[in-house]
């Protein structure tokens, strides 16, 4: 795949956490795809509306992939998603053999990577993976910076409030 490629696929990610937005989900958007860059997966968070802890945007995308694929090994793709993944997450990609995983913003509190979980090339693991970080990373940032800033303003107006 190309960096035009690339591009692109984050872009579809960006679309999916708008979406995780409008339904004030955290919003982050991932998107699989497959050797040929066929797409095979896009989602974004769902942890509120499910009251699931395991609704994450990267792992509803590895679940639906799979479901594709009828294989849960997704050897060969590429997950794209807005933010850096959690632990979680990371270890779900290792699990499911995934090929390399691109991200928007960091996130230095709950990042795997920020905050040393590099499972991705851990040599007592199984499967190792590339990652590359920071791609469309001001659009990334820019949307989950809003979506927060919203929530605390919308707190702090509620503590006023009583």
């Amino acid at each position: 795949m190309s960096f035009t490629d690339d591009l692109w696929n984050m872009s579809l990610a960006l679309e999916e956490s708008e979406k995780a937005y409008r339904i004030d989900e955290v919003p982050i958007g991932a998107v699989i795809v497959d050797e040929n860059d066929k797409i095979l997966a896009k989602t974004y968070n769902l942890k509120e509306q499910t009251h699931d802890p395991l609704g994450h945007a990267e792992i509803l995308a590895i679940k639906a992939a799979a479901q594709v694929k009828s294989n849960w090994r997704l050897s060969g793709c590429t997950l794209y998603v807005t933010c850096e993944p959690c632990p979680m997450c990371l270890a779900a990609m290792v699990q499911a053999r995934i090929k390399t995983l691109i991200f928007g913003a960091y996130d230095p509190k709950g990042g795997a990577l920020s905050l040393g979980y590099d499972l991705y090339k851990d040599e007592r693991l199984n499967h190792k993976f590339n990652v590359q970080g920071g791609l469309k990373s001001f659009e990334c940032s820019k949307l989950l910076s809003q979506f927060f800033k919203e929530k605390r303003a919308d707190f702090n107006r509620k503590k006023k409030i009583r």
